[in-house]
């Protein structure tokens, strides 16, 4: 259940088009589909370390509980934050176009790891998703718990980075409603972890 769900959280995370899988889809259009593929898998590795990242802070604050209930409001602002971010996002106006990354990088597996560690949202969101699942008790913080939380991660954000790789072509002439309606998702999948973390702080006083 924790491999389905932290899989799922990532995939939908990475779905809205934006500065990582508008480059992969334009590392395919310029270099092939084989580089793209290597520029996501250069993704999934650098988002990977930041789920490292994430359970290593959780980890620690969850580990004294004199700041339990702390971490829980710090996950709920986390989680009011994204929403409304996302939310905003998916009213952009539909003129609005994404722009491509034109970085020169030595390789496309670089290029990947260097781009997605500028994504700077991502150790917030994860360490928000984890505290989640650990107050639900999907997660214990045992070595296995973790290592498939950052696994999961990881391939969670490299389906999605695959996905624009070799069906984006498909998807351009639609990619303004695409990413209206995925930020609109995302946003109303954070108020939801929003309303859960929320009770779950009201349960346990």
């Amino acid at each position: 259940l924790l491999c389905a769900s932290t899989l799922t959280a990532a995939f939908v995370a990475s779905l809205p088009p934006g500065l990582l899988n508008m480059n992969a889809a334009k590392t395919s259009v310029e270099k092939g589909k084989k580089n793209g593929v290597t520029f996501g898998l250069g993704v999934g590795v650098a988002v990977m370390v930041q789920a490292y990242l994430s359970v290593r802070i959780s980890k620690f604050l969850a580990r004294n509980p004199e700041i339990i209930e702390m971490l829980m409001q710090v996950a709920l602002v986390i989680f009011a934050s994204l929403a409304i971010f996302f939310w905003l996002k998916g009213k952009k106006q539909p003129e609005d176009t994404i722009k491509y990354n034109d970085s020169k990088k030595s390789s496309s597996f670089t290029k990947g790891i260097f781009l997605a560690a500028l994504n700077l949202l991502a150790i917030p969101y994860y360490a928000g998703l984890n505290t989640f699942f650990h107050s639900q008790g999907l997660m214990n913080y045992t070595i296995l718990d973790e290592v498939v939380y950052i696994i999961s991660v990881g391939c969670g954000t490299f389906l999605a980075m695959y996905l624009y790789v070799f069906y984006f072509d498909k998807m351009e002439q639609k990619t303004n409603r695409f990413s209206k309606n995925a930020n609109y998702i995302i946003s109303g999948l954070m108020v939801i972890l929003f309303a859960f973390t929320l009770f779950k702080i009201i349960t346990n006083k």
